[in-house]
């Protein structure tokens, strides 16, 4: 399993928001490339940075921020917001990005998606944000009628490199991570899934890293990695162990 740290960028900063809401942001660092050479030099194999104002404006809006962070890191670097053409994928895995998170866009326009995943063969994820089981689009501003499953199984044979599930009722309220959704998601199809929204404590880590949760490729943390409820040095500390004994 991958622990992933999150980087969502608002006018330029790292904040965290309250289940997507952009009038709830926590500002918690004015210099999101620091912020990401904090968790290299912490041992994150990966980052997670997501274009806030992008997802909401169509287009990247924190293009600046985001070049800073791909110039300042070694390790590889998912980016979601905003992305919703073929020149935004491209745009962003020439200046550096190891993958894009395609979200709206796979709602409305799935056969970009494929496309994009056959010209860049494991640099594509799918971003499904669920609310009440259905996929919401548009940073989270509207809800489809289309469940996280049946998005996840558009792109069954696509070539997708990951989906990353977010349960929007819980992103920032700190609840725990929607457990049973997320492995049900990951049991519908074979397209790795990183779980996301929520995540809270330790105790979460080790949840993650029990037998039936096997199937989840990994898992995104954001406020309760900043504001100390998650201790870097720990969680990564309980994850390589959990290698080491698979390994044997």
């Amino acid at each position: 399993m991958i622990l992933f740290p999150a980087i969502d960028l608002k006018d330029g900063r790292c904040v965290r928001l309250v289940q997507g809401d952009m009038q709830q942001a926590t500002v918690f660092n004015d210099d999101p490339a620091a912020q990401a050479a904090a968790f290299q030099a912490q041992g994150f194999e990966w980052l997670h940075i997501v274009d806030l104002d992008g997802a909401f404006a169509g287009k990247p809006m924190n293009a600046a921020a985001v070049e800073a962070i791909l110039r300042r890191v070694r390790i590889p670097a998912q980016l979601g917001g905003g992305i919703r053409d073929m020149k935004t994928v491209e745009g962003w895995l020439a200046r550096g990005a190891a993958r894009v998170i395609i979200g709206t866009a796979a709602v409305r326009d799935p056969d970009f998606v494929r496309e994009a995943a056959r010209r860049h063969p494991g640099k594509i994820a799918v971003g499904i944000d669920a609310k009440d089981g259905r996929v919401a689009v548009e940073g989270w501003a509207q809800i489809s009628s289309m469940t996280a499953e049946e998005l996840g199984r558009r792109f069954e044979d696509a070539g997708v490199a990951a989906i990353v599930y977010t349960d929007i009722a819980r992103d920032g309220v700190l609840k725990g991570l929607n457990i049973p959704m997320t492995i049900a998601l990951a049991q519908a199809v074979s397209i790795p899934v990183i779980a996301s929204g929520g995540l809270a404590s330790i105790g979460d880590i080790e949840r993650l890293l029990e037998p039936d949760c096997a199937r989840l490729a990994g898992a995104i943390t954001g406020r309760a990695l900043y504001d100390g409820r998650i201790d870097a040095a720990e969680a990564l500390a309980l994850i390589r162990r959990s290698r080491e004994a698979v390994a044997g």
